[in-house]
């Protein structure tokens, strides 16, 4: 593993939690992620299934975790499959755990091969009365590809067709959503890794220099600090900025210009996720400034409304009236318009049009209940965004946020986002 290893409590207190859960006579099965081709032979980097490694830290393929904690046999309560190693897949595709390893990993104590796996199984079925089977059931989620787990669970319908069969995701959801301790520092971690990767894109940045001159200087120091990309970054200049979802990457920064980078390193597969606006010369317009700003406020009072117990959509509603003002004084808004907003049509729409934040941890975009509300512990995005594309600019600002009891914690405050710091910083 490239990050550094992590307590295996982290995942015995999970496993607790979810076995708190499950009623009576339950059997859970978790697998690993699939390897996804490519063309040929090709295949992508694997990426350990969230689920998995939230229960187990384990990130190896065919992995496979089974919970049956009423089982008869109490070594059979709670047992991890893993591949066997052999010479072949040591040659071929390197290291694979052995029992030992996947043991101090997991926490686990009963780990067993592969193989086992089938007739453990059908004796545990023989006497569990349902059984909980995983599914990615994301809201953002339009996946095509079956899955491991879903395979799995066609098979058990067709050869279990009396059991009663239930679904892991939501308990997963709301037990992901409140993160430990541990885990906030695992994010913070990764905060201070795209930290460092902004301020060595501040130390470069200059008209002239390529997009993808930028993402690579991100690339190599998360490289260097044993991090990876959360997910792929967004280096937009100019106009670029105001297409949300922008990941070409291949533009020149031109004078004048603002870039937009949004950005997340991953360390030990928890993400950071922030978004920074910086002028390509150095020092904002006037004009360039005033949009900055307004943008800024609206981030600095939503993160003071990121407190326990708010909904998710009176949060973003507060932002869009906002909102309303803010783009009403840059002259982008009347006051007719803002006098018709609805909560479905909101004025601001035409340049604000996403959300304001979501979930963060195992994913960029972590599970959690779609509407809130916000319980202590939960880390979530806060990300406004003003885009003129008629005038060049688009300025999004984005931090990640820890809710407590005591109000919100910015995980981003040691970020350079005040203009005039971010001037300074450019200056020299």
């Amino acid at each position: 593993m490239r990050h550094a290893p992590i307590q295996p409590s982290l995942f015995v207190s999970h496993r607790r939690q979810l076995t708190a859960l499950l009623p009576p006579q339950s059997l859970v099965v978790v697998h690993a992620a699939d390897r996804l081709p490519t063309t040929g032979d090709g295949t992508l980097r694997l990426h350990p299934a969230s689920d998995l490694f939230w229960l187990t830290g384990i990130e190896q393929e065919e992995s496979v975790l089974v919970l049956a904690p009423d089982a008869t046999d109490p070594a059979q309560r709670e047992m991890l499959f893993v591949r066997q190693p052999n010479e072949l897949l040591t040659t071929w595709e390197g290291h694979k755990l052995s029992k030992d390893q996947a043991r101090e990993i997991s926490g686990v104590a009963k780990v067993r091969w592969l193989a086992d796996l089938p007739g453990v199984l059908h004796a545990l079925l023989c006497e569990s009365e349902r059984v909980y089977l995983n599914a990615n059931e994301h809201e953002r989620s339009d996946a095509e590809v079956e899955s491991r787990d879903l395979r799995l669970a066609r098979q058990l319908i067709a050869r279990y067709p009396l059991h009663r069969y239930e679904r892991l995701a939501p308990l997963l959801r709301q037990l992901r959503a409140v993160k430990s301790p541990a885990e906030v520092a695992l994010i913070r971690q990764a905060v201070d890794i795209t930290d460092h990767g902004l301020r060595r894109v501040l130390s470069v940045l200059r008209p002239g220099v390529m997009e993808f001159e930028l993402e690579g200087e991100l690339v190599g120091e998360f490289t260097r600090r044993r991090g990876r990309m959360a997910y792929e970054p967004i280096i937009a200049a100019g106009k670029n900025a105001c297409v949300l979802h922008y990941n070409d990457n291949d533009q020149e920064c031109r004078d004048g210009d603002l870039v937009l980078i949004d950005v997340g390193a991953s360390s030990a597969n928890y993400a950071a996720d922030l978004t920074r606006t910086y002028p390509v010369n150095g020092t904002f317009s006037p004009r360039q400034r005033a949009v900055y700003e307004a943008v800024l406020r609206v981030l600095q009072h939503s993160i003071a409304r990121t407190t326990a117990g708010t909904h998710l959509r009176d949060w973003k509603r507060a932002a869009q009236l906002e909102m309303n003002e803010e783009l009403l004084k840059l002259g982008l808004l009347t006051t007719e318009q803002v006098a018709k907003d609805t909560p479905e049509e909101p004025a601001c729409r035409k340049y604000f049009m996403h959300g304001l934040g979501h979930s963060l941890g195992l994913g960029v975009h972590d599970l959690a209940p779609t509407n809130g509300p916000f319980v202590p512990g939960w880390v979530v995005t806060v990300e406004p965004g003003i885009y003129i594309p008629e005038e060049g600019i688009g300025i999004r600002l984005e931090n990640d946020i820890l809710v407590t009891e005591e109000g919100p914690v910015d995980l981003c405050a040691a970020v350079p986002i005040l203009p005039d710091e971010i001037e300074s910083l450019l200056a020299r």
